[in-house]
């Protein structure tokens, strides 16, 4: 059964909940988990793509962007087929293999790590092994609907207060 763990920050803006995100990333795929960071919009993804590229600081996090299509792009590349191995370019993250995945669509794996950036709760985060929720000042009224839509459903929660997490 899927594990929710609900990381609440003392931080109050969205942009901490992606840094916080972001170390999760790294933790996960030093575990050998895939991650799949859902988002809520374009811009989120931008933002997000933009912090796996230095952060935490002089460290780059393999990721590629996840498209509606079933399509894998690498960051400022063209689309990459879901599957295929080979990818060029300056910026090569893993190709369609890269660890990390970050969509505001279905995911292209279903194992691993789900990290929900989104309003809403995924229709497909029991496909994954784990679920985290990171919540921030400005989402903690949505924190409390996701807490409660897991904690109806069964799902093992796991409650996390975080201060000083960047030091």
């Amino acid at each position: 059964m899927t594990r929710v763990d609900f990381y609440v920050l003392e931080d109050l803006s969205e942009d901490a909940a992606m840094r916080f995100a972001c170390r999760l990333c790294l933790k996960a795929i030093q575990g050998g988990m895939p991650v799949h960071v859902q988002l809520e919009n374009s811009v989120q993804v931008a933002a997000m793509d933009s912090l796996l590229w230095d952060y935490p600081k002089h460290r780059f996090l393999p990721h590629q962007l996840v498209t509606g299509n079933n399509e894998a792009t690498l960051s400022d590349e063209a689309p990459v087929e879901t599957g295929s191995p080979e990818t060029t370019g300056p910026k090569d993250s893993g190709g369609a293999n890269s660890p990390i995945h970050l969509g505001c669509d279905s995911p292209l794996h279903d194992t691993g790590l789900l990290i929900n950036l989104a309003k809403q709760v995924p229709t497909f985060f029991g496909r994954f092994d784990r679920v985290a929720e990171i919540i921030v000042g400005e989402t903690k009224d949505q924190g409390r609907e996701h807490y409660k839509f897991y904690r109806d459903r069964g799902y093992p929660l796991h409650h996390h207060d975080l201060k000083d997490w960047e030091n």
